[in-house]
């Protein structure tokens, strides 16, 4: 499936609702790039600090040493030509993530992107669909249903106290759920 990064670029997309293993799946590509001998370098938006303050992290407590950064154009300062870029809850990237993924799989980096597809109401949400419709590979993972145990495909908030679409938090707001428990 995977040629050589000196010869070619692409984007890879893994997406999926909250508790689908999508930081998991990251961590094992990022695990496998190092085991390759390639660099990487992995990218996660500073706003996201619910368990550290840079390093990725798995509800399950796995961890990936990252770079916080404010804007996706900021990944450029970092980034060497042979670099594979990994990048974690892209959903929280402005549609300029785009662009950026654009421009280094052109560059021939390596581009993976793990976020959010839809926000808790159900809709697409941020750089996510358009990554999606571009990128050479798509994972879509899944959750078990918090309700009923059935494949779960959306993330469903259980506090009503802040409705902004951007919320930041984990099990203690969200949980996923199957389509026919989010929609009850």
């Amino acid at each position: 499936m995977y040629k050589n990064p000196s010869h070619i670029g692409w984007i890879e997309v893994i997406c999926g609702s909250m508790f689908s293993g999508k930081t998991e799946e990251l961590i094992r590509r990022v695990n496998r790039i190092l085991i390759a001998k390639q660099t990487v370098k992995v990218f996660k938006p500073k706003v996201d600090n619910r368990y550290h303050p840079t390093n990725i992290v798995t509800h399950s407590e796995w961890s990936k040493e990252a770079i916080a950064i404010h804007s996706p154009t900021e990944i450029l300062d970092y980034i060497q030509p042979s670099d594979c870029i990994a990048i974690d809850e892209a959903q929280f990237f402005g549609d300029e993530l785009l662009e950026i993924c654009q421009h280094l799989a052109n560059q021939k980096h390596r581009v993976v992107v793990a976020g959010l597809d839809t926000d808790s109401e159900g809709r697409p949400f941020g750089p996510m669909p358009h990554l999606m419709a571009v990128a050479e590979f798509v994972s879509k993972l899944h959750a078990i249903c918090s309700v009923c145990g059935k494949t779960a495909n959306h993330t469903y908030r259980k506090t009503k106290e802040n409705q902004q679409s951007v919320f930041i938090g984990a099990d203690e707001h969200y949980e996923a759920r199957c389509r026919n428990c989010f929609y009850k």
